[in-house]
């Protein structure tokens, strides 16, 4: 019983990681498969299988440019040889679910989103002011061409059985594939936030300054209210973000897991006014007992409830000001409700409810139960 684990690519430990170290523990002799490897970035017990890279992986400084090179992944995935692998389980969000499965072997795909630069988050990515001319140019002249490689190589016999991160993701999946998968929420690791919760008066932001994440609104939000934010993170539009920010905005940089943790039990609120597919951030300050201030859409809307924190709407600066007016007029949250609801998505029903999607698509297939029971950890 060979297992191959497909991944988009390996730059770094973020979500999608986090859920790849957790179908790894599932398949203990699985090897991996990506796009492209940047030693070093990643968890040794992602480091420590044996990794497999597409011809990407040759083309010089390809970990900090190969967004650059959307265009050719659909080759460059396909371009991977799974040798004579019988189950076959890929973590996508762009185009690890293309890749070709060998011969009588069952493919079951975990998506974190359709491919995100070309569907639904396009003009997050490639929209006015967004990304320089000649970038937007190219996005345009390939975008059809990418949609609909996108939605063939999802289609069965390719792809055996589609799995959502969130319902939110579901419903994108049927627009974009025609297709209806399940839905199996990521997780959060509750054994990071055991402290008493202790809050101070700052606000909190932690993610990527990616244009999804909408770090600019929070930015602009708490310039205009005078009150304290610490945005934990960085990336591609940090030096705009920063011109945006008054003197209450602070930017941490980069932070460990454990200082992370320990702002998520002194903020007041953390902030979230991105789109997001799930959003681990949010679970991880309700671990902590802090209540969440979010966007009204996307997967906040599966883990934030009315007793967790504030969704609001519009996706605007003044709309996310007027949510943190009614947290500051005096809107309590219990710190109990907050870590109760983080605790319903932990990792051992991540682990349980993903291997019972395995095992379902494994014995539609006609295949024998033996053969991937003794593949499964136990």
């Amino acid at each position: 019983m060979k297992v191959a684990v497909v991944h988009d690519w390996l730059t770094g430990m973020r979500g999608g990681e986090l859920v790849l170290e957790a179908i790894l523990d599932l398949f203990p002799q699985a090897e991996i498969y990506t796009l492209l490897w940047d030693q070093g970035k990643l968890s040794k017990k992602i480091e420590s299988r044996k990794i497999h890279t597409s011809p990407l992986q040759a083309v010089p400084g390809i970990a900090r440019r190969y967004r650059y090179f959307l265009p050719m992944m659909p080759k460059a995935i396909e371009s991977l040889d799974l040798g004579d692998s019988d189950l076959v389980i890929s973590s996508s969000h762009c185009v690890a679910k293309g890749v070709r499965k060998p011969k009588g072997a069952v493919h079951v795909s975990y998506v974190h989103a359709p491919m995100r630069y070309i569907w639904e988050r396009y003009d997050d990515y490639f929209g006015p002011g967004r990304a320089k001319p000649w970038v937007r140019a190219a996005a345009q002249l390939t975008r059809r061409y990418l949609q609909e490689w996108d939605r063939a190589s999802s289609q069965a016999p390719r792809v055996d059985h589609l799995v959502s991160n969130s319902r939110f993701i579901a419903d994108q999946v049927e627009r974009a594939y025609g297709r209806p998968s399940s839905v199996v929420h990521p997780f959060v690791d509750l054994s990071r936030f055991r402290e008493p919760r202790k809050p101070e008066s700052f606000y909190l932001m932690v993610g990527a300054f990616a244009p999804n994440k909408r770090v600019d609104l929070a930015v602009e939000a708490f310039t205009e209210l005078g009150l304290p934010l610490r945005i934990v993170g960085g990336g591609q539009d940090e030096a705009k973000i920063r011109g945006l920010a008054g003197p209450t905005v602070e930017f941490l940089g980069m932070r460990t897991n454990d200082e992370i943790a320990d702002l998520f039990s002194r903020c007041r609120a953390f902030i979230f006014p991105g789109i997001e597919d799930f959003g681990i951030t949010p679970l991880e300050a309700m671990a902590a007992g802090a209540p969440v201030i979010a966007y009204g859409k996307g997967g906040a809307l599966e883990t934030v409830t009315d007793q967790t924190g504030v969704r609001y709407r519009p996706q605007t600066a003044q709309a996310l000001a007027d949510a943190v007016r009614q947290v500051e007029s005096g809107v309590s949250f219990d710190e109990s409700a907050c870590r109760a609801r983080a605790a319903q998505f932990t990792r051992a029903r991540f682990l349980s409810d993903f291997a019972s999607e395995v095992r379902s698509a494994w014995l539609a297939a006609g295949k024998s139960p033996e053969r991937l029971e003794s593949a499964l950890s136990r």
